[in-house]
């Protein structure tokens, strides 16, 4: 996974560089929308295989937000970061995998995916077995156990773990668009405050 982590760094600070070299002639809010195109698109794409990794596996996916968000508002290379994610409305690249997650996982309570993901979730309420428990009612998923890392980044144990982790208010929401809304604001809130 690393070796993957490494070449998409080095992809984005390739566009970075060739961003950084348009700053003075285009405005702040065009260099938001080509940095979120360019580099913030291939951050996202396919970030729910980054789930669980170690903090040292994601940082330096973390470092070419940053300096994105360095680009976008036109910081000083020493300016504290956080401030400009809030302003941005960027949430942290950890917060994005997991948002990633768990919309698939709302999918899949909802039977709104691919069948081979629909066999990798289960939820309490489903279980015969389980559907007097207080969790069938909060809309929780079985968790898996696994005995070693990387079989807890698997997403038949990892989502089910993050669907748990929300509140029960978050996963009762049967709207996919308001579950979307709702869990981006809970993640961004959780990341800033």
């Amino acid at each position: 996974m690393k070796v993957h982590v490494n070449k998409l760094v080095s992809i984005c600070y390739y566009h970075l560089q060739r961003l950084f070299q348009l700053r003075s002639v285009v405005s702040q809010d065009v260099m938001k929308h080509l940095v979120t195109a360019l580099v913030l698109a291939r951050i996202d794409s396919c970030n729910s295989v980054l789930v669980n990794l170690p903090a040292s596996t994601v940082a330096p996916l973390q470092c070419v937000q940053n300096t994105a968000a360095h680009l976008v508002l036109g910081l000083k290379r020493r300016a504290h970061i956080t401030p400009a994610l809030k302003k941005l409305h960027w949430s942290p690249v950890c917060q994005h995998t997991t948002f990633k997650t768990a919309t698939l996982v709302h999918r899949v309570q909802r039977q709104d995916c691919s069948p081979y993901l629909c066999d990798l979730v289960h939820f309490t309420n489903a279980d015969c077995n389980r559907s007097r428990l207080r969790s069938a009612t909060s809309g929780a998923a079985t968790v898996v156990r696994t005995r070693t890392n990387l079989g807890q980044r698997a997403f038949s144990v990892a989502a089910p773990s993050i669907r748990n982790s929300l509140p029960p208010s978050l996963r009762l929401i049967d709207s996919h668009t308001v579950f979307r809304r709702q869990l981006k604001t809970y993640l961004f809130n959780l990341a800033f405050n």
